[in-house]
């Protein structure tokens, strides 16, 4: 099963994550399937803080069964990606 989730990268007090599709049994900062985008908390303006290389690929693991966690959710909605529940 496949899960779009968040993958933390940065330094200390410095976050950063990848918006990734990943198997559900690696763990979160493992190997991901594919990098679909990345989320910096601390970015000044809004807009910048989701960025998402390819919104078809987004869909495209959606409609293969990926299921989006909470946060990742969230941040689609945000980003005016729709996501079924």
């Amino acid at each position: 099963m496949v899960k779009i989730r968040l993958k933390r990268m940065g330094r200390r007090h410095r976050p950063f994550y990848r918006i990734s599709a990943m198997d559900i049994r690696t763990p979160r900062d493992g190997r991901e399937l594919e990098e679909l985008g990345h989320y910096d908390p601390i970015a000044a303006d809004e807009n910048e803080q989701v960025v998402i290389k390819d919104e078809t690929r987004i869909r495209y693991w959606l409609d293969q069964g990926a299921t989006p966690t909470e946060t990742v959710k969230k941040l689609l909605q945000k980003k005016g990606i729709t996501v079924k529940d």
